[in-house]
């Protein structure tokens, strides 16, 4: 008879997907398997177990780990993006979108962002990548990205370079985003994704501020398009633009994003699969600021989600909303594009009315 290690103990309190959906059958199925990386349930489930008030409470190590796990990784999936995953067919669609800046005289939106997650095959992901595979995935970027043209072109910051600013100074710097990101959260942590910290992370950002590329946060990559005004097509334009520059390259490298036709790109969280995309502004609504309950309403009815603007779990300040798209598998790039455009059209509008 084999003894099987004890059942993940969760917490009473635990709010995780991952909890809800564990049962002994599926704990018995999964509980002895390792991905070829070595990855296993234990490992995925870790930072679920230690944080009660994490939303999905489970890490993909390896691109394998969706596959060989897939007892427990399907139906959080599928009730974290509300999607039928054997009925899902990504595809991917960077094609430029043509619409106006729906806040021209700049009374509402401070900035808009738009970022994808990808993660490189024949690697690990972050949870379980080791210090040599890390420098590895640094050194394919960076040495990618020394040859990109303009208007990308700009230089590389390994997070070591940047330690000698305070949070404080990187915030008040003249840049849309902060130069360097920042030790994960505490989910990270438990994830294993802060190991070896802050070795062969940095960001490479262009001249102009308005591109950028993090390397080894929570996935390989974040490729970032931003901007301090309301153009989101513009934004949108910009980071397919160089999506297809980087891709291009890598394809000549015989180099690939990991993906799989059902969960589109896949990334260490559950939570950035399809697209990858999070599409957002940061909007100033004084009105609704008094009146949250209504706005949280309107934004799911337009498949947005609203945040503070130091990101998840974040209280919102000085009445300045982060608003993005919730959906992100399922989907087009373009189509969460549209979504973005079309909410927060939506909410300017109501804004004034209020």
């Amino acid at each position: 008879m084999i003894l099987l290690p004890p059942f993940p103990c969760f917490s009473a309190d635990s709010i995780s997907l991952a909890k809800r959906f564990l049962t002994n059958k599926i704990y018995e199925q999964l509980v002895h398997l390792k991905t070829g990386y070595g990855f296993t349930l234990h490992d995925a489930l870790r930072s679920g177990i230690e944080n009660p008030d994490s939303s999905i409470g489970i890490y993909a190590g390896d691109p394998e780990s969706y596959d060989l796990f897939s007892a427990i990784f399907k139906p959080v999936i599928e009730k974290y993006h509300a999607t039928e995953t054997t009925s899902c067919h990504m595809k991917s669609d960077l094609s430029p979108v043509d619409f106006p800046d729906p806040d021209p005289a700049h009374e509402f939106i401070l900035s808009t962002r738009i970022r994808v997650a990808r993660n490189l095959t024949n690697f690990p992901f972050m949870p379980l990548i080791s210090s040599a595979d890390r420098k590895k995935v640094e050194e394919i970027i960076t040495q990618l990205l020394e040859n990109i043209e303009s208007p990308f072109k700009g230089y590389y910051k390994s997070v070591k370079d940047c330690l000698g600013f305070t949070d404080q100074e990187q915030l008040a710097r003249p840049i849309p985003s902060r130069s360097c990101f920042r030790k994960g959260d505490r989910f990270q942590e438990s994830a294993g994704i802060n190991r070896d910290w802050p070795d062969c992370r940095g960001v490479f950002e262009s001249i102009d501020h308005k591109f950028s590329v993090w390397i080894n946060e929570e996935d390989h990559i974040r490729v970032i398009s931003i901007d301090r005004n309301g153009d989101i097509a513009s934004v949108f334009n910009r980071l397919a633009k160089a999506l297809d520059i980087i891709e291009k390259t890598l394809d000549c490298k015989q180099i690939d994003f990991a993906w799989k036709d059902d969960l589109g790109y896949l990334t260490a969280c559950p939570s950035n699969l399809g697209t990858g995309m999070r599409a957002g502004v940061h909007i100033r609504l004084p009105k609704f600021f008094k009146q949250k309950e209504i706005l949280e309403n309107e934004a799911k009815k337009l498949k947005l989600q609203i945040r503070g603007t130091q990101g998840e779990k974040t209280e919102v300040e000085s009445a300045v909303f982060d608003i993005s798209n919730s959906q992100r598998l399922g989907l087009t790039e373009r189509e969460c594009c549209n979504i973005l455009y079309n909410g927060v059209c939506k909410i300017i509008k109501l804004e004034r009315q209020l």
